[in-house]
C-alpha cells in the first residue's frame, strides 16, 4: 500500500475504502510511512489526514470537497466496539456575518454534506491509537427527509446568528445539528453582531452532526442495532 493515486471515480474510491475494513491504524500508517502521534490532543485531525492520503483526496485545507473532482467529502466517524458514536461530527466553520438573504440551497453546509464517504473507526480512548480499527466505509448523500431536518435546523440556527443571538445558542438548539464553538485556543475570535447590529468578538463557531444523526446513518448502511 502507498500514498493514494487520485481516485478516477467514486466506485474505485469506495473499494478502495472498503478495503481497509479490519486494518488497524498502526498497520495503515506503517504501509505508507506515516508516524502515529502518541496521542491527539495536538493533532485532533491525524485519523481523517491519514485516511485523506492514503484514499488520495486532492483537496487539502481548500473549501471544497475532500476529493473535488468526484464532489465527495470524507468524514470519519468514532464509534465504539458496539457502533455508537463517540462524539459529533464536525461539518464546517459557520459564517457569523454576512448571512441576511443566506439560504440553504447555496449554503457552504449543503455542499459539504452533498456527497459524503463515511468512515467509521472504533476509536475508544482505552484503545491505543495504533491500534483502533477502521470499520466498514460508505457513501451517503441525505435523503429529502434527511435535508429537510439539517435545512430546518440550519435556517433556525442561522436566524438566531442574523438577530444577534449567537451567544445564546446551545446544543439543545437545532435536531440534528448543533452550532458551537470551533478553535484552536480561547484567544480565537472573529466578528459577529448583537441583537442592537453592533460588532463585537466572539469565538468562531462550527456547524456539527448530533450523534444521534450519524446513528441513524450507521443503522441504515451498516445494519447495526
Amino acid at each position: 500500500m502507498q500514498s493514494g493515486n487520485i481516485p478516477k471515480n467514486e466506485t474505485e474510491l469506495l473499494t478502495r475504502a472498503q478495503n481497509l475494513a479490519g486494518m488497524s491504524l498502526g498497520e495503515i500508517a506503517a504501509a505508507i510511512n506515516v508516524e502515529v502521534p502518541k496521542d491527539l490532543k495536538r493533532e485532533k485531525g491525524w485519523i481523517g489526514l491519514l485516511l485523506e492520503q492514503v484514499l488520495g483526496a486532492s483537496a487539502g485545507s481548500r473549501p471544497e470537497p475532500d476529493f473535488p473532482h468526484l464532489g465527495i467529502e470524507l468524514k470519519s466517524l468514532p464509534i465504539n466496539a458496539h457502533g455508537k458514536p463517540l462524539e459529533t461530527t464536525f461539518v464546517c466553520v459557520a459564517p457569523l456575518t454576512g448571512l441576511v438573504g443566506a439560504q440553504w440551497k447555496t449554503s457552504h453546509i449543503r455542499n459539504k454534506l452533498a456527497r459524503v464517504l463515511w468512515i467509521p473507526v472504533i476509536s475508544e480512548r482505552s484503545i491505543a491509537i495504533a491500534d483502533r480499527m477502521v470499520g466498514t466505509a460508505f457513501i451517503w448523500s441525505p435523503s429529502p427527509e434527511e435535508e429537510q431536518l439539517l435545512a430546518l435546523d440550519w435556517q433556525e440556527l442561522t436566524d438566531m446568528i442574523v438577530l444577534g443571538n449567537v451567544e445564546n445558542i446551545h446544543g439543545k438548539h437545532g435536531q440534528v445539528l448543533q452550532l458551537r464553538p470551533k478553535a484552536a485556543n480561547s484567544s480565537v475570535k472573529t466578528q459577529a453582531f448583537n441583537r442592537h447590529g453592533q460588532p463585537f468578538m466572539t469565538l468562531p463557531r462550527g456547524f456539527y452532526l448530533k450523534t444521534a444523526f450519524t446513528q441513524a446513518l450507521l443503522n441504515k448502511h451498516l445494519r447495526i442495532n
